[in-house]
């Protein structure tokens, strides 16, 4: 099994054992098979895959790719149909390998997950084993005061950042000390005032520190954000929210910050405050919905805004450090989609972008709402008749419907010639779309393919042929094709009747036969003639003279082609000793029954 881990996030790989499942023509391989990744970060997992080409002269191709780490009535469940990653799933498949994305890491992504393809072959499908075990680390300080200062107001601590995975190597760190940063190992001790607050991140991951704490007491300048990711769409709108406090308790001013957008002339990196820049001012608004809390409301949302947004605060004697990393905020086009699931079956709204805290969805069947249904997850009765589609913000998914009847296609017209190439399509409206089963008469499953080809079709595979098309939603069967090999006569046979010699004056009844189809038509000729004898299977001469001997030929002909036989036919002629004892022998007769037909009227 083999997995590639990339995050924008802290990824530390903590096995980078290769890990092959499956024979020389099936497998799966990842690489690494642990991974450590923080809290609020992005993950990506890689698996790629191999299968046989053609198996038993039909062509393999992969029907279903997916990640999961659960498994209900024996079927592993598509993580895109699961409540709990709702939102914060990617799949990018192409070129036999499959990308799994997780954004916002949780707590509770902390599991094995694993890879597993399908194709149309009866048997071919494999999992990925053992999986890829994912852990999601938190990062936090831990402080612990050492001694007092001479005054009240400070403190010598000694401050630690905590992790649930240990990194492999070990990674340097980036301090906030008030929101300014700094430098540091992964403890130090130094002079803490009253009013610091401390927070840690890996050293190339900034964007996820740890909460600010204070170091000495419950009071401090500190500022907390709710969400550090949030996806949007493209022209809806949003909130980011944090919570701040003040050691200082008058607070002068406040301003959500834009940052890292270049600025044209300085060609650097520069924060620039939302209500005073003309690409935001008629779009936002500041909410203050309680002491110690601010929302940032972006609307029309735009591609463009895409970026970090940072909370500041003044008092008399402060400024909030602008450094400190705030809420990256990531729009995009819509990708509401509907998501099937073999178990139930069951429907699931998903989107790879979902407004965090807005989780209600609209669902429609037969384009019509249905009202009480809000949750990602349709919980109503599925019919295959009935067609379902979602939408969330205002966007709609594309419908899911089961197959419609088939249709089946020849690859070419007319008739189908023996140790020809033919093939038959079969073909359906549906979404998602359907896997195709190719049937033959007695319901004998031939292949699992859209396509079933003959590359040198025999007399044998004559028959009637159908395809049945089955998606999560249902399967519909196609009407019956009938396949009617055709080839051109095989040689023929000749009987001759009566057989053995033929006599002059006698009649001779000649046969031909040939196998072909659609039925030969029969011709005789008889050599040194140019026009035909006679025409039909059967031939008779009747008072056979010693000129019907010879040679004759019998020719079988279809649409498809010709072929012959011939035989050799000898008459002989009736010597007169033959006539005379045929008279003697008719005169005794004669004589007898004469003979008995007196007797006979005597008697009576």
């Amino acid at each position: 099994m083999s997995v590639t881990a990339a995050a924008s996030g802290f990824v530390v790989l903590l096995l980078t054992v290769t890990v092959v499942q499956g024979e020389d023509d099936w497998g799966v391989r990842c690489t690494p098979t642990q991974i450590c990744a923080v809290k609020g970060s992005k993950v990506q997992i890689r698996c790629s895959y191999w299968h046989p080409s053609r198996i038993d002269g039909h062509d393999v191709a992969v029907e279903k790719e997916f990640w999961f780490t659960k498994v209900q009535d024996s079927e592993p469940v598509d993580l895109r149909s699961a409540s709990e990653y709702t939102g914060r799933v990617k799949y990018d498949c192409g070129n036999k390998a499959c990308t799994l994305t997780i954004t916002d890491l949780r707590d509770s992504d902390s599991d094995v997950y694993q890879f597993r393809f399908t194709t149309n072959h009866p048997t071919g499908s494999l999992t990925g084993l053992p999986g890829v075990s994912l852990s999601v680390t938190g990062v936090q300080v831990l402080t612990t005061k050492l001694s007092a200062c001479k005054t009240d107001d400070c403190s010598w601590s000694r401050v630690e950042c905590q992790t649930s995975c240990p990194p492999t190597p070990s990674p340097s760190y980036i301090w906030f000390k008030s929101g300014q940063k700094t430098s540091g190992e992964k403890s130090y001790t130094a002079y803490f005032h009253s009013a610091d607050s401390i927070s840690c991140a890996v050293r190339g991951h900034e964007d996820f520190p740890s909460a600010p704490v204070c170091v000495d007491g419950n009071s401090c300048n500190r500022v907390n954000y709710i969400n550090r990711n949030i996806c949007a769409f493209k022209g809806s709108s949003v909130d980011i929210s944090c919570s701040y406090s003040s050691y200082y308790k008058r607070i002068t001013s406040k301003s959500w910050l834009v940052a890292e957008r270049k600025d044209v002339q300085l060609h650097r990196p520069q924060a620039v405050d939302l209500l005073k820049d003309p690409e935001f001012t008629a779009r936002v608004q500041v909410l203050d919905p309680e002491p110690g809390r601010s929302t940032l409301r972006i609307m029309n949302l735009r591609l463009s805004d895409s970026a970090q947004y940072r909370f500041t605060f003044k008092s008399q004697w402060f400024e909030w450090e602008r450094s400190f990393p705030g809420t990256t905020l990531t729009v995009t086009d819509p990708d509401v989609q509907v998501i099937c699931s073999p178990i139930g079956p069951t429907l699931t709204c998903h989107s790879s972008c979902l407004l965090s805290g807005r989780p209600s969805f609209v669902w429609f069947k037969n384009g019509r709402e249905v009202h009480g249904e809000t949750s990602p997850t349709f919980r109503g009765f599925l019919h295959p008749e009935n067609n379902y589609s979602c939408a969330y913000e205002h966007h709609h998914s594309s419908p899911v419907y089961a197959p419609k009847v088939p249709l089946v296609q020849l690859s070419q017209p007319g008739d189908i010639l023996k140790d020809s190439s033919v093939s038959l399509t079969c073909s359906s409206d549906a979404n998602p779309p359907p896997a195709y089963t190719w049937y033959k008469e007695n319901q004998t499953l031939l292949n699992r393919a859209a396509q079933l080809v003959f590359r040198s079709i025999p007399l044998s595979d004559s028959g009637e042929y159908y395809c049945t098309a089955e998606n999560e939603l249902g399967k519909t069967t196609s009407k019956r094709v009938l396949i009617n090999v055709k080839y051109a006569p095989k040689p023929p046979s000749v009987s001759v009747s009566p057989s053995g010699e033929i006599m002059e004056g006698s009649s001779v009844t000649l046969t031909c036969s040939s196998d072909a189809n659609p039925a030969a038509n029969y011709t005789w000729y008889k050599e040194d003639e140019d026009s035909p004898t006679a025409s039909g299977q059967i031939f008779t001469i009747t008072n056979i003279t010693a000129e019907h001997g010879g040679k004759y030929q019998c020719e079988a002909q279809n649409t498809h082609g010709r072929s012959n036989t011939t035989l050799h036919l000898t008459v002989g002629a009736v010597s007169p000793g033959s006539w005379r004892s045929a008279l003697i022998g008719s005169a005794a007769a004669v004589f007898l029954a004469v003979t008995l037909l007196s007797v006979f009227l005597l008697i009576r």
